[in-house]
């Protein structure tokens, strides 16, 4: 059996304990097709054969991780209810949920005081931040690394906001002499710092960039969207270590609770430290808020209706797992960067492969060697290839060749 299923009968069971909450209500007498709705969910499972498998651990490509059972099953059961967290009034109980989880992420960053919402993923939560970094420095510079994802230069776009790029060491992380050269000339408004590149996982020199920004007074961004979770993992190098315990002193954190934290596509979270910056969200909807003077969530972000269901998908999780340092979540990050460590190590010990960097966190990247780079790229692909057709997929990644004789090894 490759899908699990016995807990389908504990949703069958919280069914019914939600039916409980509406008892007052008169019965419905919905009709249901059921020959006809059989005939066509079978044609979707068909049509949904054609995929890799996202949900088996031989799937080691895109950023695609199974959600948890207990995340699958609450964001289900919320489907019957069908909340909607931009007000109150269309999420009332779900709200409160996604409040609680948002808390709990922004504690994991040390942060008590704060503000945050959930959203469709890292690219929304990313232009919120980088929406109101606009709103404090509308005519600066936005900087990102080379090897940032490049959500930050498109929504630069979006936003009208001039963005440039700065090089990366041959660590893969931002170059700080090249920072400070930039942030120098006084016209930076932010500085995006990433906590986990897609690429290599490598994290940018967050310490560094916090003391520059204190000189020359740009903000600071920490798109921690693949990374952020491994504040919690044991295991971490030093160096690491000490650019994840910095993260309390940024402005604002992105992270992906669909990445590593095992949620369902789309849940992404961005955070604020300074809770005034809800002044920028502010508008009138007089027919959208109107039971309760409480905060209703779409009024502190930039998306309107938004999936409860992810909300509870989320709570749910946490109440499971909660997210403390030597607890199980904790642990299974240590054992996913033990994993890619180990698998480098091997790499490195033997004649016909490259290992780019040791990882930071969780992703090992590597080469075939070759006699040239051409040749390298070409039985790098041929390895994906062969890998694939024997049911290992693996992610191909573009690097930047003139870091590679920085590593020891050339054409």
């Amino acid at each position: 059996m490759l899908f699990e299923k016995q807990t389908l009968a504990i949703l069958d069971e919280a069914l019914k304990k939600l039916e409980e909450g509406f008892s007052s209500l008169p019965g419905l007498s919905e009709h249901i097709d059921a020959g006809k709705i059989r005939s066509v969910l079978c044609d979707v499972a068909e049509r949904l054969q054609d995929n890799y498998p996202y949900f088996h651990p031989m799937y080691a490509g895109q950023m695609l991780k199974p959600p948890h059972p207990v995340a699958r099953l609450a964001y289900m059961l919320a489907l019957w209810i069908n909340p909607n967290n931009h007000a109150l009034d269309g999420g009332k109980a779900s709200s409160v949920m996604e409040k609680e989880a948002v808390a709990d992420l922004a504690e994991m960053f040390g942060w008590r005081a704060h503000l945050g919402h959930l959203c469709g993923g890292g690219t929304m939560a990313n232009l919120e931040a980088l929406w109101i970094s606009g709103q404090l420095h509308n005519d600066k510079l936005i900087l990102a690394s080379e090897l940032a994802h490049y959500t930050h230069e498109r929504i630069s776009k979006v936003l009208r906001l001039p963005f440039q790029k700065v090089k990366c060491a041959p660590d893969g992380t931002m170059d700080l002499d090249a920072l400070e050269k930039l942030v120098s000339a006084g016209n930076v408004g932010t500085v995006v710092t990433t906590m986990g590149t897609t690429s290599l996982g490598s994290v940018d020199p967050l310490p560094e960039v916090v003391r520059l920004s204190k000189k020359y007074g740009f903000r600071v961004h920490a798109d921690a969207a693949y990374g952020g979770y491994f504040i919690l993992a044991d295991n971490l190098e030093k160096r690491t270590r000490e650019k994840f315990e910095s993260l309390s002193e940024v402005d604002s954190i992105v992270i992906d609770p669909h990445k590593h934290g095992l949620q369902p596509y789309g849940c992404g979270c961005v955070l604020f430290k300074d809770p005034a910056v809800s002044r920028y969200y502010s508008h009138s909807s007089p027919a959208t808020y109107f039971t309760s003077s409480e905060l209703h969530l779409g009024e502190i972000s930039l998306e309107c209706s938004r999936p409860g269901a992810s909300a509870v998908a989320l709570w749910a999780t946490h109440r499971l797992f909660p997210l403390e340092k030597n607890g199980e979540f904790a642990r299974g990050l240590s054992k996913s960067r033990t994993a890619a460590v180990t698998l480098h190590d091997a790499l490195s010990h033997d004649t016909r492969f490259f290992p780019i960097l040791r990882p930071e966190l969780d992703i090992v990247a590597w080469a075939v060697k070759g006699r040239s780079i051409a040749e390298t790229s070409k039985r790098t692909s041929r390895v994906f290839e062969l890998s694939a057709q024997r049911n290992l997929h693996l992610a191909k990644l573009n690097y930047p060749v003139e870091l590679l004789g920085e590593h020891g090894w050339a054409a």
